[in-house]
């Protein structure tokens, strides 16, 4: 493919960037680049095929029998609903009596299309914050094309219509709290020095009905190098506010306050996860910590009455110590009681903690499978509101979810609603298999397809490797549609900077270990092979964000072990990328490019200026969305520019819409996912062009 800047082979320096102008996200010149990247992509992918495959995941995205995911507010179950009549979607409710029958009777309180097209605007959902007890106003968050930053508006719910005169902000990122009806807990980065240098919110702002939020109150700030600063109502405790320093991604000082601002801070580690209710406090430090002469492990999860906490009690109960692979996924409250899932060995376990003075009784929530991927949190949307219910979401990579109702009494679970499947299963099999990395580590990986190795599978292998976020096998869904129903096999790689095993897993694929990371998901390239399943040229890999890093080091560090690689919405230059939009808030994950001793290891993981000429890289598609303004989209078009500079044959795609995803609706995601799925196919060639 050719391209029209300067072919120069190598960044001279660092900092020497001749594509620098590929950042002017609407810049005139950039824009004609990209339209030129996208006519010259979809004229050499935009088949017949390809329409087949968009067409066929755009129907599956839009099934009527899909799971509706429900959150109770009050006496009423709320659901946001997307499907070829509602591609922006609507806002809809109803009654739980209602939601277990076959076909709900849903009551619209908002139709997002008829929204858009009235107010000639690209609205996308992000969500609603309603106002308890009666839950009759709420504030809702409308993307332009699905950005993070949000314009919120006002809205009534009996008269299903935006409150004239109510409470409206203009396009920022943040949120608002209902303090009472009259009054919100504004956290935006709306206004002169209200933003950190990361782009979100800086103060916590009081804001009245009927005034200027610009003129609301500060209550509470962070330091401009700091993430974030939020706030929140702890509805437990009359005139209780919550506020919360995000220092860094993993780091925050919490404090309790009133409309005053910051009465005092926990007296906790920055690093430890904090969460209370009824009376009672649990904590998950991030690193050792010691008290009362005990050093308790990372992901030690510990228990204490609040009040003894504040009045300077550190005599905690241990209610849960990690393992080299049982991990804490995570906790939370709900009806004064502390639900507990662990990840052993892979395998979901939930356990519900009551506690007490004396030791806390634990009991093990039964009835849900030890097998493939379950998740549990609770059906109301306030926490002061719930009676103890819980939804269980259970799948593997070829049952699709089942949605099932159960408690924190430990009721038996209740199924709800079971989704229908996307793609034909018949003959696929699910199988683990641990890959060894460079140092000797054991890689977990889940592999699905035909059974048998026939040493030349079209396989498709992700990964992400980042922010503690672990990749379970969840169904296949798209993947099923676009890869195993056509006879291929997909792998998903477990790799370290993940969440799968703890803080521990996270801290060895975190900084200097991100170059660890990304040899783990080499490793489970060259087992692929090693078992007899494939050969390198017919493995295909794709990610996202950090996973787009992931596939870009492929390229350059690894690029014998692929036949081909598609990069989405990723950051990749590793020089820019804390200057660049969200950039700042990742730091505390991959390193300060600005600090020398950090560049040290970063400049090794940078693909943009590790890629040189003359080496045989696989083909590579590289995708963003012009409305990502989480990761900057000059990530995904300089590197586009550089390889094909140097006469690689890139390509690069992005759509106008989308944020930091595939698509404001099921028709864009589908078309974003078939088109990388027939680029990796053809690649690997497995699959031949047809006529369009």
């Amino acid at each position: 493919m050719s391209s029209s800047v300067d072919p120069r082979p190598t960044l001279a320096a660092p900092d020497d960037d001749p594509w620098l102008w590929l950042e002017e996200v609407e810049g005139e010149r950039a824009l004609a680049w990209v339209e030129a990247q996208n006519a010259a992509t979809l004229g050499r992918l935009a088949d017949a095929r390809f329409r087949a495959d968009r067409d066929a995941v755009k129907a599956a995205l839009d099934r009527p029998d899909k799971l509706p995911y429900v959150t109770r507010r009050g006496d009423r179950l709320y659901n946001f609903w997307q499907d070829a009549a509602h591609p922006r979607g609507i806002w809809r409710r109803t009654r739980l009596e209602s939601y277990r029958a076959t076909d709900p009777d849903w009551e619209v309180l908002l139709d997002l299309d008829a929204l858009a097209r009235a107010e000639g605007e690209d609205w996308v959902w992000q969500g609603a914050t309603t106002l308890p007890p009666t839950h009759e106003r709420g504030v809702l968050s409308l993307s332009r094309g699905g950005g993070d930053a949000v314009v919120l508006r006002e809205f009534d719910l009996v008269a299903r219509a935006f409150v004239a005169g109510g409470f409206v902000l203009p396009e920022a990122k943040g949120g608002v709290g209902w303090v009472d009806a009259d009054t919100l807990l504004l956290s935006s980065a709306l206004g002169e020095g209200m933003a950190t240098r990361s782009g979100y919110a800086r103060t916590v702002r009081l804001w009245s009905r009927g005034t200027d939020p610009a003129a609301a109150a500060v209550i509470f700030a962070c330091d401009e190098d700091h993430m974030a600063a939020w706030g929140s109502v702890d509805r437990e405790v009359p005139g209780r506010l919550v506020f919360a320093d995000q220092i860094g991604f993993y780091d925050a000082a919490v404090h309790l306050g009133d409309r005053t601002g910051p009465l005092r801070r926990l007296d906790l580690p920055a690093d430890a996860e904090p969460r209370w209710q009824r009376g009672w406090l649990a904590v998950r430090p991030r690193n050792p910590w010691t008290l009362e002469g005990i050093t308790h492990a990372p992901d030690t999860l510990l228990g204490i009455g609040l009040d003894a906490f504040l009045d300077g009690d550190r005599r905690f109960q241990v209610l849960f110590t990690p393992g080299e692979r049982r991990a804490l996924e995570g906790f939370f409250w709900c009806d004064g009681r502390l639900v507990v899932s662990v990840l052993d060995e892979l395998r979901p376990d939930f356990t519900v903690l009551t506690p007490g003075e004396g030791e806390w009784r634990s009991e093990r929530l039964a009835g849900l499978p030890r097998t493939g991927v379950a998740h549990l949190w609770p059906l109301d949307s306030v926490a002061e509101e719930s009676d103890g219910a819980l939804l269980a979401q259970v799948e593997d990579p070829i049952t699709p979810a089942s949605l099932m109702l159960t408690d924190t009494r430990l009721s038996t679970p209740v199924l709800l609603r079971r989704s229908s499947p996307t793609f034909d299963a018949t003959g696929l099999v699910v199988t683990r298999h641990e890959a060894v990395s460079v140092d000797g580590e054991r890689i977990p990986y889940v592999q699905t397809g035909p059974a048998g190795e026939t040493g030349a599978a079209p396989v498709h292998l992700s990964g992400y490797g980042g922010f503690r976020v672990s990749r379970l096998p969840h169904y296949q869904g798209m993947a099923g549609k676009l890869w195993l129903e056509k006879g291929g096999t997909t792998v998903v790689a477990n790799i370290r900077g993940g969440g799968e095993f703890g803080t521990r897993w996270h801290e060895a694929g975190r900084r200097e270990g991100k170059r660890l990371s990304h040899d783990d998901f080499a490793a489970v390239a060259a087992d692929l092979v090693r078992r007899g399943v494939t050969r390198p040229g017919r493995i295909a890999a794709e990610g996202g964000s950090n996973g787009g890093l992931l596939i870009a080091n492929m390229l350059t560090r690894y690029p014998e072990r692929f036949g081909a690689l598609f990069c989405t919405i990723p950051l990749i230059d590793m020089r820019r990328y804390s200057r660049l939009l969200a950039g700042a808030s990742w730091i505390a994950e991959y390193g300060d490019p600005a600090d020398p001793q950090d560049w040290a290891f970063l400049q090794h993981i940078s693909a943009y200026h590790v890629a040189e000429p003359g080496r045989a890289y696989p083909p590579i598609l590289i995708a963003t969305t012009r409305r990502d303004d989480r990761v900057h989209p000059g990530h995904a078009r300089k590197m586009a520019a550089k390889l094909q500079a140097m006469g690689y044959p890139a390509l690069f795609h992005e759509p106008a819409a989308g944020g930091h995803g595939y698509g404001k609706d099921n028709g864009e995601v589908a078309g974003f996912a078939a088109l990388g799925a027939a680029f990796l196919r053809r690649a690997i060639g497995w699959e031949e062009t047809v006529p369009a």
